[in-house]
């Protein structure tokens, strides 16, 4: 989930017949909260313009055509990806961890990239706009030419960016065109809501009519991104609360005990690559930006069925093909994925995610399952 300032809420939970046991409210909140942008100065400069400065709909640079995946880098081991600071993702890579792909909810400046790897840049936005300064957004995409950007980080999260549909439109809108502008060649890809469920698609629907309202065309977008955790929908409880100006009619409440349910996960992306296509986005590329496990141990899941749900989520986008898939990628659901997190110095409660022991600079078992579900594929099926 990123970085934003926060700070770590606990709270209780009454769990019928199991009397009173504390649950880790920050296991969500402040989990993905990161630092400011590495490699730039503090926001300043020149503003991108206000919300209420309308730019004409023949201002929208044409979305880049994507009929070729060999224009996108998707070779098996491409598709493997993870997030995390950035000098856990270059600990990770020098200690042997493979794979293809990584963000790590910032913007970069000339970054430092793992050989073979493909760094997704973001631009993290919140409803003042989106930071750091405009001078600096500049800079960093006439550093990297043809580089992919993410317009933000869980918008529809009140602890995350928690910008209103309306509100990210209009970025997303500012954005854009200033990339575009300055780099044809760049890709851009709307940032990941935290889980696809009914009430996040919901949010995505407000801010796709909100955008064409407002600008008289589609929204264009070059990459879809979600992010797919199975996480409670409900106010002031533990999850991921309701998004920034939505009602909680379709919010699912799901229980601790869902958190790697399997099935629901594959629905969730089935409902999502659906969604997409109903939208007018059936030949976009989709990225599953983050996913993982974020509960302690102690809630009852063990280290066998973190590595089997690992294992099960990459056989599922690596074989999983349909109607709805991405047609340059034969059909195949999803692109790329990254699991969340590499590590986290700061939140010992995930350490059943990591996949980097950063003491003793070695895989964890789980990276060692991460790793050797790569190493061990030769081909992609």
């Amino acid at each position: 989930m990123g970085r934003s300032p926060g700070r770590i809420i606990a709270i209780l939970l009454a769990l019928a017949g199991l009397g009173l046991i504390l649950v880790y409210v920050a296991i969500l909140p402040e989990r993905r909260q990161r630092e400011e942008p590495v490699g730039v100065a503090s926001p300043a400069a020149t503003p991108l313009p206000t919300a209420t400065e309308t730019v004409a709909p023949a201002a929208i640079p044409p979305t880049r055509a994507l009929a070729d995946a060999s224009e996108l880098p998707l070779a098996y081991r491409d598709r493997f990806g993870v997030t995390g600071k950035p000098e856990d993702v270059l600990m990770a890579a020098d200690i042997g961890l493979p794979f293809g792909s990584f963000s790590t909810w910032l913007m970069h400046l000339d970054p430092v990239i793992p050989p073979g790897a493909f760094l997704w840049q973001m631009i993290r936005v919140s409803e003042e706009g989106p930071r750091p300064s405009r001078a600096e957004i500049e800079a960093a995409i006439d550093s990297a030419p043809g580089a992919a950007w993410i317009i933000g980080n869980e918008p529809d999260v009140i602890h995350q960016d928690n910008v209103t549909p309306q509100r990210y439109a209009e970025i997303y809108h500012e954005l854009y065109v200033l990339i575009k502008q300055r780099d044809p060649s760049a890709l851009v890809a709307i940032g990941g809501v935290t889980q696809p469920t009914p009430l996040r698609r919901a949010y995505l629907d407000a801010v796709l009519d909100g955008y064409e309202a407002r600008y008289g065309a589609p929204m264009p977008v070059d990459v879809w991104n979600v992010h797919a955790f199975i996480l409670r929908e409900e106010r002031d409880s533990w999850g991921v609360d309701i998004p920034p100006g939505m009602d909680d009619e379709l919010a699912i409440r799901y229980e601790i005990g869902d958190h790697l349910d399997m099935e629901i996960f594959r629905q969730l992306i089935f409902d999502f690559r659906a969604w997409m296509a109903e939208r007018g986005y059936g030949d976009r590329p989709l990225l599953v930006s983050e996913y993982g496990m974020l509960m302690p141990y102690e809630y009852g899941f063990t280290e066998a069925q973190v590595a089997g749900f690992m294992t099960a989520t990459f056989d599922f986008f690596l074989k999983t093909r349909g109607p709805t898939g991405y047609p340059a990628d034969d059909n195949r659901l999803v692109q790329w994925w990254q699991w969340f997190v590499v590590d986290d110095d700061e939140h010992e409660e995930w350490r059943p995610t990591f996949l980097v022991d950063r003491e003793s600079r070695t895989l964890t078992p789980l990276g060692e399952t991460f790793a050797s579900y790569v190493r061990n594929l030769d081909h992609e099926p």
